[in-house]
């Protein structure tokens, strides 16, 4: 691969990870904590919430599947070469970040599940129970600070690769 091929798929790998962890980090370290200051009514702070997951995943998904397609693009080499992945560090930590790639999918997957669109016009309508809605708020913070963890994680395992360790 030309050096210049490397550094436009590598930057194009770095922005997609900078909006989708980024993004995930904002919603969870910033916005949800402003947000209880915003309004008392759990029902207006979930409808708010969902209005902004709509707008974040709208450019987070994308993010996501481009984050994944320029990490594969740039590790199959070494992908089919299994002796490689499992001989030195650079292919454990590759088989690690892949791991977690996968737990990161899943827990978006679950996720999505957990809040899927007729849950959420319940909940834009008024039309879900304060209890129900408690207890899937609870579901979403555990869901997503398990996403924010794995994507810092990911993160990290990407700096090793990249530093040849």
């Amino acid at each position: 691969m030309a050096a210049i091929e490397q550094a436009i798929i590598t930057w194009i790998h770095l922005v997609s990870a900078a909006i989708w962890v980024g993004g995930s980090l904002f919603i969870g370290i910033v916005f949800s904590p402003i947000l209880k200051t915003m309004s008392n009514s759990i029902e207006e702070r979930m409808q708010i919430m969902i209005r902004v997951g709509r707008r974040f995943n709208k450019i987070a998904v994308p993010s996501l599947i481009i984050l994944m397609a320029t990490g594969l693009y740039t590790s199959h080499q070494l992908l089919s070469k299994p002796d490689i992945l499992v001989e030195t560090s650079y292919g454990n930590f590759l088989i690690i970040k892949i791991i977690l790639v996968i737990l990161l999918i899943i827990t978006y997957a679950v996720h999505v599940r957990v809040i899927r669109k007729d849950v959420e016009d319940k909940i834009m309508s008024n039309k879900m129970p304060e209890e129900q809605i408690q207890k899937l708020r609870k579901k979403i913070i555990i869901l997503g600070e398990v996403t924010v963890v794995l994507s810092v994680a990911i993160l990290f395992f990407a700096a090793l690769l990249d530093a040849g360790v």
